[in-house]
């Protein structure tokens, strides 16, 4: 759907999602696309979209400074695109961090960074997108929003005991939320969003779990865990199509028991009064 048009693609990969977004973008720039890689580190920056160009042969590549945690840092990207974005990929991500860190405006890190940084962001680039008359935007999410709903009356842990991974599922599980919400809300523009579990790969992600624990069968290479946001982002299948969640290049399969944090997608993840609430709660956070 890319190749051969001047299709202009944005990706934000964290240090922890690093090697997946540069396949992901590796992919996106064979095909003939304009990719920038809206990254915190814009000497790594530099160094993959050189590594990029001399394996693809594009030099349409480019690099931008971006921290999805700093609203200052946002806004300067938002202010400074220019033009219709046709692909949006919300890529950076934090996991399981050990000590409760709140950003200046009292936001939980895992909430900020996995979804209230994207969700500004994106909305900032809503006409970018607008314009191209048929955008999709990728939301990262994770097989560990099975472990949390998001908790709508408690969204910062200014009530309940911090913990970790349960901050870390409502996050993501407001990333699938977000697309769900995103597709209805934006459909007169031409605009779908989808979710998607990337897959267990072994990057710095893990580094305050203990490193990943996934047994070795069902472990992904950086390739592999590019898959499925490249499917999202360029098949044709999905013309059209907004507002659900993947695994495997698949549409997941909805379970209502956690299923051991493994795989399929929580009801509450998809369900629409939930989205339309999240979409509201996180309006009101950012403006």
């Amino acid at each position: 759907m890319l190749a051969g048009t001047p299709a202009r693609v944005r990706l934000a990969p964290a240090a922890s999602a690093r090697w997946r977004a540069a396949q992901t973008a590796r992919t996106l720039a064979a095909t003939g696309a304009q990719v920038t890689l809206a990254v915190r580190n814009t000497a790594a920056g530099e160094k993959a979209a050189a590594d990029i160009t001399a394996t693809t042969g594009n030099k349409d590549i480019h690099v931008a400074r971006l921290d999805v945690s700093d609203r200052t840092s946002e806004d300067a990207f938002v202010q400074a695109w220019d033009g219709p974005l046709h692909l949006l990929i919300n890529n950076a991500g934090i996991m399981a961090t050990p000590e409760l860190e709140r950003t200046p405006d009292g936001w939980e890190m895992q909430l900020a960074t996995n979804h209230l940084g994207h969700f500004a962001l994106t909305t900032g680039l809503h006409d970018a997108l607008a314009a191209d008359g048929n955008a999709r935007i990728v939301a990262v999410s994770s097989s560990g929003h099975l472990i949390s709903p998001v908790v709508f009356d408690d969204l910062n842990f200014h009530y309940r005991p911090y913990d970790p991974l349960v901050a870390y599922g409502q996050s993501k599980t407001a990333t699938v939320l977000f697309a769900v919400e995103a597709s209805r809300r934006r459909a007169a523009d031409g605009i779908t969003a989808n979710a998607l579990m990337p897959g267990a790969i072994a990057t710095n992600l893990q580094r305050h779990t203990g490193g990943l624990k996934t047994p070795p069968e069902r472990r992904k290479s950086p390739q592999q865990g590019a898959a499925t946001s490249v499917l999202l982002a360029t098949s044709s299948q999905l013309e059209g199509i907004g507002g659900r969640y993947f695994e495997d290049c698949n549409e997941a399969i909805p379970v209502s028991d956690g299923n051991g944090w493994a795989s399929g997608v929580a009801p509450y993840a998809l369900d629409t009064a939930n989205a339309e609430r999240m979409w509201e709660e996180s309006l009101r956070l950012v403006s």
